[in-house]
């Protein structure tokens, strides 16, 4: 079968899914000030089902009722959010979000290596594997090299983080078996398969209502639940769709310069002296594992 001849609308996809994963590490910190991993998870992944659900009732599509599409929905939140989410937010307790982000951008080395190695279920490149490497490059000299003079300081936390990115790459290849699906229908029922996992673990564990949320934390957890979880997934499986596996991950690396801009735009943070040098490695990369054959 011939590949699907891609448009820019797919890349601007893509840089749409980046822009709202942006977010997701600093966004976590604000949230474990005050809301438990398990509680925080749960609520944005009901919020952004809540919200998800809504908009497929006004496109008059509903979620599927057969067994098949929920094992499907099951099997990918799994390995797609609810574990890797559940053991980076932990793992955010102990580990700077700078270390957290460097360690995050592994994932597309880890999908190449499982296309390449084990699925082969599309093209896995020398080009693809050098994108990957500048990438990763270029995720840490943005970040700062000193990000990495942490390392090994919690070493159980930051290895947790590696398992969960590798946890990522699985889900991007294994996300394309949904194709038949909406992706706004994946989406919804993948979050809402999650959040019902783990709200018994919150109400047993943590319990939510003795809780004092900061008006900050709240914020953070509806901000995450309808832009990073709802909207982003959503665009996550149209990017499967339309891009594949390789290319898809390379939103990862897009994510840092976006962060970095965002800092820069609405906080007024200082530019890092590094900014250019990172993103040339990275757009670099980025155009090396997106190029089309």
């Amino acid at each position: 079968m011939q590949p699907r001849q891609r448009h820019w609308r797919d890349y601007a996809l893509l840089l749409a899914l980046a822009c709202c994963w942006s977010s997701t590490y600093p966004l976590t910190k604000v949230g474990l000030g005050s809301v438990p991993p398990a509680t925080f998870i749960a609520a944005r992944s009901l919020i952004a089902a809540a919200f998800l659900i809504v908009v497929l009732y006004f496109r008059g599509l509903r979620l599927p009722t057969d067994a098949k599409a929920w094992k499907l929905f099951a099997q990918q939140q799994t390995i797609n959010s609810t574990i890797p989410f559940l053991v980076i937010t932990w793992a955010q307790q102990y580990v700077p979000a700078s270390t957290t982000v460097v360690l995050a951008s592994t994932t597309p080395i880890f999908a190449f290596l499982i296309t390449w190695g084990i699925t082969r279920h599309e093209p896995a490149t020398l080009l693809r594997l050098a994108g990957a490497i500048l990438g990763l490059a270029g995720t840490t000299v943005i970040i700062g090299l000193d990000a990495l003079g942490g390392l090994s300081s919690n070493l159980v936390a930051e290895v947790a983080i590696l398992l969960a990115t590798i946890s990522f790459a699985c889900a991007t290849i294994f996300g394309l078996r949904l194709s038949e699906y909406d992706p706004m229908v994946v989406a919804a029922g993948s979050l809402l398969f999650g959040g019902c996992v783990l709200l018994p673990v919150s109400l047993l564990f943590e319990h939510p209502w003795t809780l004092r949320p900061t008006a900050e934390a709240l914020a953070a957890t509806v901000t995450m639940g309808i832009f990073s979880s709802a909207l982003g997934l959503m665009l996550f499986y149209m990017c499967l769709q339309r891009l594949g596996t390789l290319t898809t991950n390379a939103q990862g690396y897009l994510r840092i310069p976006i962060g970095v801009a965002l800092s820069v735009l609405l906080l007024g943070e200082a530019v890092p002296a590094n900014l250019a040098l990172g993103v040339v490695l990275v757009m670099a990369g980025v155009a090396a594992m997106t190029i089309s054959r």
